[in-house]
């Protein structure tokens, strides 16, 4: 395998938000069936990419790695080849276990200057960002080469193109109330762990009245978080994308505490 092949597939999976775990092995003595640098990859699907040995030595690596992809915690493997242990080389070698977690997602329902300023912060703070607006004009890779993927739809038919997971995040900023509602009445059908809507507190009390007239539970209405974005007094673009990726940071680390 060419090492520039599995760095490439690193870097793949980094930008598709792919969770995996690189083992590779970093100190080596006597004779160990592979050198310090070399490395593998185990893919979540379970599948593999390169090798740290063979045998035995592999077979206990890729176990600790599925573990390391589960916990999400790394470890270090020591091997002692020796009869005792059951090995015959007669060296030694060491393999650390680092696990890459999927980058957490965001969904940018809206394409215009807040759009871009939360889609553009939100890449530099490690979200992988889905951007959706039905403008071509707007929702162009020129207006937004930070963006993992780019959605050209009514937010009508946007959901049967996303797949919104429990770790999803998503903040609604279209051009109108009334896309504004389909965004969120499509969220709420989702698992997503946080729904954001930006706006002043009067279109907050109308998408309550409106969902609590359309039979949304209270616990239903309480998963929008409007008006979205932590109070900092934001009034430029780029403040009012400040005020909402802090709170998506937040949020995010939430499990950390």
């Amino acid at each position: 395998m060419n090492e520039l092949h599995l760095y490439e597939e690193i870097v793949r999976l980094k930008r598709a938000g792919a969770p995996f775990v690189l083992a590779t092995v970093t100190e080596n003595s006597g004779s160990s069936p592979r050198k310090a640098g070399a490395k593998m990859l185990l893919r979540q699907d379970g599948s593999l990419m390169g090798s740290v040995g063979g045998g035995r030595v592999e077979s206990e690596t890729i176990q600790a790695a599925r573990a390391a992809l589960q916990e999400g915690t790394p470890r270090t493997l020591p091997f002692e080849l020796n009869e005792e242990n059951g090995f015959a080389c007669g060296g030694s070698m060491t393999v650390y276990i680092e696990p890459h977690g999927s980058a957490p997602r965001l969904v940018m329902f809206g394409a215009g200057h807040v759009g871009k300023a939360v889609a553009a912060l939100a890449k530099g703070c490690g979200f992988h960002v889905t951007v959706v607006d039905e403008r071509p004009e707007v929702a162009t890779r020129e207006e937004f080469p930070c963006a993992d993927e780019l959605v050209l739809a009514k937010v009508s038919e946007a959901f049967e193109l996303l797949q919104i997971a429990p770790e999803s995040f998503v903040v609604v900023a279209t051009p109108g109330h009334l896309s504004d509602f389909d965004a969120v009445r499509g969220a709420l059908a989702s698992e997503a762990r946080f729904i954001g809507l930006l706006g002043s507190r009067r279109k907050r009390e109308a998408l309550l009245k409106t969902l609590s007239e359309e039979g949304y539970t209270e616990a239903q209405r309480a998963r929008v978080v409007t008006p979205v974005g932590v109070a900092i007094g934001a009034e430029t673009p780029e403040e009012i994308a400040v005020s909402i990726v802090g709170q998506l940071v937040q949020e995010r680390r939430k499990d950390a505490r």
